[in-house]
């Protein structure tokens, strides 16, 4: 975060836009956060410190950093020319960060929220950034003890990532809906498929459904306002659920909860790249995106945190409903024509159950929260690595 300290908002903004102008399309990066556990307990332990000395030690170095909690991990790809690429370093990077902890004694969780770690217990990890947002933010920040998965997708042309980014509000919901793995939260059942979506989308300001902007120009004087005004101090406290991001010329989409399996993270970020360029190729060639009020998505946002994969969504163009399972398979044919070229089509599918749901029927079955995230813990272990520790 230090890059922005040197320079004014205002340079920010236009070294952005041409960063923009002059990009690449279709470059990607996938960001995944993992909680730090004891392994005996499988409770949350404040040892990022510990894990980051150690991962400077080793290849992974330039892909691993705190995110706000001293008992969380979080792991990049880095940029990729094809989700093929991609899809390699999330597994490359899952070994990598599952093998230093391992070292350390420190198992990894990968759902959205832990399941009873007390957010008191969490301590905010030492840097000038985070030390900004919790006095910024108090109760907000500390609050957020929870765990997401991120896909950056380059789209070239200033004007165009905003169309990009416009469109793919209309599909968070569904994003969402996929993603689901946080029923489980202060050691009670939520009643939700992604808890984690109310902490952190429904706490956090400038969070959750953004509006459309229609332009650069829209976007720009907007980030513009909120620096003049003093409503923000740095870019990235604009936390929108998807977000131009100023940093880099990418679409950040952040709705996904965070992903036990490999699989599943894999197919979850092939969905939102796929989505990025589908849209992007709509675009080009004229064709109708949908063009949602704030008000709708939301309705179908909370339909997706409610109920995940189990939601009734609603179909705006047949004002009726329609199975979130339904409607993801309609969004696998929409996205056909562009997922063989990027090579997203082997990992896209529509799964019999996602994590919540797995989650949600042991909970039914009489199991307990510690027996279901145990379960959890297990199915995000690379191969061979419980044997090997």
């Amino acid at each position: 975060m230090g890059d922005e300290q040197r320079v004014t908002w205002q340079e920010l903004l236009a070294q952005s836009r041409v960063d923009f102008d002059e990009g690449t399309d279709f470059t990607l990066a996938v960001e995944e956060e993992f909680g730090l556990l004891d392994p005996q307990t499988l409770a949350l332990t404040n040892r990022f410190e510990e894990v980051y000395a150690a991962a400077l030690e080793t290849d992974l170095a330039p892909n691993v950093v705190g995110e706000l909690i001293a008992s969380e991990v979080e792991v990049r790809t880095g940029k990729c020319e094809s989700f093929g690429e991609a899809a390699v370093a999330m597994q490359d990077r899952r070994s990598q960060i599952h093998g230093v902890a391992r070292e350390l004694g420190i198992a990894l969780g990968g759902t959205g929220t832990h399941p009873w770690s007390r957010w008191q217990d969490q301590r905010i990890i030492d840097t000038p950034h985070y030390r900004r947002n919790d006095e910024l933010l108090r109760y907000v920040v500390w609050r957020n003890n929870t765990f997401g998965l991120h896909v950056h997708v380059g789209i070239a042309g200033a004007d165009r990532a905003i169309a990009v980014h416009d469109a793919l509000r209309n599909f968070l919901p569904e994003i969402l809906a996929v993603s689901a793995s946080s029923p489980f939260v202060e050691s009670v059942n939520s009643g939700l498929h992604s808890a984690r979506t109310e902490i952190f989308t429904r706490m956090f300001p400038r969070c959750g459904v953004p509006d459309a902007y229609g332009s650069w120009q829209a976007w720009e004087s907007y980030v513009a306002f909120l620096y003049r005004t003093g409503s923000i101090s740095e870019h990235t406290q604009i936390w929108w659920s998807v977000r131009p991001h100023l940093a880099f010329p990418t679409i950040e989409i952040r709705i996904g909860d965070a992903q036990p399996d490999l699989a599943e993270a894999q197919s979850l970020a092939a969905l939102c790249y796929a989505l990025a360029v589908r849209c992007a190729r709509a675009l080009d060639e004229g064709e109708p995106l949908p063009n949602l009020p704030h008000r709708l998505i939301e309705e179908n946002l909370w339909r997706a945190i409610r109920y995940g994969m189990s939601a009734e969504l609603l179909d705006f163009e047949r004002m009726e409903q329609v199975h979130a399972r339904t409607r993801i398979e309609q969004l696998l044919e929409w996205v056909a024509p562009v997922a063989d070229e990027i090579g997203a089509a082997p990992f896209l599918n529509v799964p019999e159950r996602n994590a919540a749901e797995r989650q949600i029927a042991r909970f039914a079955e009489g199991a307990s929260l510690e027996e279901i995230y145990a379960e959890q813990v297990r199915a995000g272990e690379p191969a061979g690595s419980a044997a090997d520790g």
